[in-house]
């Protein structure tokens, strides 16, 4: 049965109280990645049915490897099929890229992070005295492309950790395999490490588009690289907080599997067993909100088009897209406020700070178009009118 994604309104939306519609009071949510439709009939009718039954203890074995063996198989899709004996439970992919900084690379060594970036890639390897080398993508306004050169620079000044974002947040580039594959001969070169974050790979838009994992790409991918991924964008339950680790190299696993209680521990019981139900019976939800997600994506594009000194790249995947403000900042439109800070004042609606996402990125905006219709409409309306009344 279609489901009604148009339906929820901003005064239903703000009463949920949310992060996403509470933080900044009287505004359109836009900023942060998480969807306003709700979730799948078969997620909620499954939580429900946990809590009628009052089964919220500990995690056991066997909804750990349910868990995990789902997920290996809806990864099939993509022509990948991990062991589920090398995965692990986490409670979110930000805390994969902490382990993988902490238990492979070297003490000391940088991380490289392809930007614009999703905005904690830029602060977690200071929490462990690592400098985050930002190296910014090409753009030639239409698409993003990885700096490949740029990478292996940074990889030649001592770094020894690359953090690869495919679907790619904010840009929503869908990685081709020839990217990759340059990705790879670099690291290879350098002896480097890969961590992939593929929380979006649920996300997927464009119909000649996918994601290709990087551990497919060869055995040297394969060897030096780590990846996670998890049903909560694709979902809508990142609150749930679960997440899938998988150690494409046999030989990290059994290197980790003797230290990995602790991490694997916090993850919640109803996020793993959840997780489970979206990769196993949730598939038509999922493909009828990516539908949804496509159609919005071509308003905002279409939109955005027609804006003169507003540019915005092709979204292939995720419900992001990152739009740039440089002529207009560079005309005194927004005076000494950024292009952020000026529609969420002027217009009312919140996006991300564009400087959040690297260093380059001061004149765009982070824009999450996860919403109704008709307020993604009110959105992009209100936009118009304050940039150029």
């Amino acid at each position: 049965m279609a489901n009604d994604f148009d339906s929820p309104t901003i005064d239903t939306l703000t009463s949920y109280a949310s992060q996403k519609w509470t933080k900044y009071p009287g505004t359109i949510g836009a900023w942060i990645a998480e969807m306003d439709f709700g979730i799948a009939n078969e997620v909620r009718d499954f939580i429900i049915a946990e809590a009628q039954r009052g089964t919220m203890g500990y995690l056991t074995d066997e909804d750990r490897s349910r868990s995990l063996t789902a997920t290996s198989r809806w990864l099939s899709r993509f022509g990948w099929e991990p062991e589920p004996e090398r995965m692990l439970l986490v409670p979110e992919v930000l805390e994969a890229m902490r382990q993988t900084i902490k238990h492979f690379t070297r003490p000391g060594s940088a991380v490289i992070i392809p930007t614009p970036a999703y905005m904690p890639f830029l602060t977690i390897p200071g929490e462990f005295g690592r400098e985050a080398i930002q190296v910014p993508a090409i753009h030639d306004g239409n698409t993003w492309h990885l700096d490949i050169a740029g990478i292996e620079r940074a990889f030649s000044a001592g770094a020894g950790l690359l953090v690869l974002c495919n679907p790619w947040n904010p840009t929503g580039r869908c990685l081709t395999r020839e990217e990759l594959e340059a990705v790879c001969a670099v690291v290879a070169k350098h002896d480097g490490y890969v961590f992939e974050d593929a929380v979006h790979a649920s996300l997927i838009l464009d119909d000649d588009a996918t994601y290709i994992p990087y551990a497919t790409i060869n055995d040297a991918a394969a060897a030096h690289s780590i990846t996670s991924v998890a049903a909560s964008k694709g979902w809508n339950i990142p609150g749930l907080k679960c997440a899938q680790m998988v150690f494409n190299n046999p030989s990290h696993w059994q290197r980790f599997k003797p230290i990995s209680y602790p991490v694997t521990e916090p993850t919640s019981t109803l996020g793993a067993r959840a997780a489970a139900v979206c990769y196993m019976e949730a598939q038509a939800w999922n493909d009828e909100v990516r539908a949804y997600l496509a159609s919005n994506r071509d308003l905002l594009e279409e939109r955005v088009v027609t804006w003169e000194g507003v540019e915005v790249a092709h979204a292939e995947g995720t419900y992001i897209s990152f739009l740039e403000f440089t002529d207009l900042a560079s005309s005194g439109r927004f005076g000494r406020r950024s292009p952020a800070t000026f529609i969420r004042e002027e217009a009312r609606v919140a996006l991300t700070e564009g400087l959040l996402s690297g260093r380059d990125y001061a004149t765009f905006a982070r824009l999450a178009f996860a919403t109704p219709r008709p307020i993604l409409t009110e959105l992009l309306d209100r936009i118009e009118s304050a940039l150029y009344r």
